[in-house]
């Protein structure tokens, strides 16, 4: 692929390609103990090269999925989620709890606001793009799915091979311009459910603020850093700013970019970087009469853009 000096060579894992461009099934990693440091170190690889990374059948319980996920790096947590005092229905905040199962077991009600709250999800984004350092991996976990063919998989798109096969014009005026995005969690929500955050201004908020197009320095490749989050580029008026935003949205969200991956069983893990794939749920996903309990764990970025031009604080967005 474009950038990418070498492939890289898997002795201990098995690689499954699942798409023209990235993302990779893996198979040969025992998750009933700890994972050895060289089968890591192709992991690390895999996700390197893919993008994403699905695991089947990992059967990974809350403290395993934790201990695998800390392997990545420091950990993003969900406390200022649990701000305005809500309960966490999860045993570690280190797991976001992104299914649709409330405090009592149940299936969220009809008129349970978080309904709405997701429903940003089924929008293309990258986690935590809107906090002052933003997330590099994600490992999602399905520990419990409803029956099959109820809908609600995984879509991911390629921002990296995007970026490469955006018209040369056009590329060449976001490298000379090397522009900033801001990134805020109500744009996006508020653009998923206009309805119940209508009283929302975005503005009101902090937000982070990255580069529109940087290098992913674990692939050498250069990426679109785009997701739903983005509120405005600087520099440009509302108009253009809406303009650029829109057109590259939809370059990179493309059928030919994306892979849709589908949860066959409890214990799947699905892995990937947020900095070099957007991702989405599909509809489902939040809906209906059957339990989806999805547990997430999210990395913090380790890069030297990690932090983009965002104050070095903890302080971090979360929803009521």
């Amino acid at each position: 692929m474009p950038g990418i000096a070498k492939e890289p060579v898997f002795n201990l894992i098995t690689v499954k390609e699942l798409h023209l461009t990235f993302g990779a099934e893996i198979s040969g990693v025992d998750f009933s103990k700890e994972v050895p440091d060289d089968v890591f170190q192709e992991i690390l690889a895999a996700i390197t090269r893919y993008g994403v990374c699905v695991f089947r059948g990992a059967r990974l319980d809350d403290e395993r999925h934790v201990k695998f996920s800390e392997k990545f790096g420091e950990l993003d947590d969900v406390t200022p989620y649990l701000a305005g005092g809500r309960p966490h229905r999860l045993p570690y905040v280190q797991l976001f709890d992104v299914g649709n199962v409330d405090l009592d077991g149940s299936v969220f009600a009809a008129d349970n606001v978080r309904r709405d709250w997701n429903k940003g999800n089924e929008l293309f984004h990258v986690d935590s793009s809107f906090n002052p350092r933003r997330a590099g991996y994600s490992l999602l976990r399905a520990h419990e799915l409803p029956p099959k063919g109820t809908g609600g998989n995984t879509e991911y798109a390629d921002t990296r091979t995007a970026f490469e096969e955006l018209p040369e014009d056009l590329k060449k005026e976001l490298l000379e311009n090397n522009y900033i995005a801001a990134h805020s969690l109500w744009h996006s929500r508020k653009k998923a459910a206009p309805k119940t955050f209508a009283n929302i201004n975005p503005e009101d908020y902090p937000m982070g603020r990255h580069y529109l197009v940087q290098r992913h320095e674990p692939s050498n490749r250069m990426n679109l850093y785009i997701a739903s989050h983005v509120h405005h580029i600087e520099g440009l008026s509302p108009e253009k700013s809406q303009e650029l935003f829109e057109k590259l949205y939809k370059h990179a969200t493309q059928p030919k970019y994306v892979l849709s991956v589908e949860w066959e069983n409890n214990g799947d893990l699905i892995l990937w970087d947020n900095t070099c794939v957007m991702h989405r749920a599909t509809g489902g996903s939040f809906e209906g009469k059957y339990r989806r309990d999805m547990r997430r764990a999210t990395v913090h970025d380790g890069s030297s853009t990690a932090w983009g031009f965002n104050e070095h604080t903890n302080v971090r967005q979360g929803l009521p």
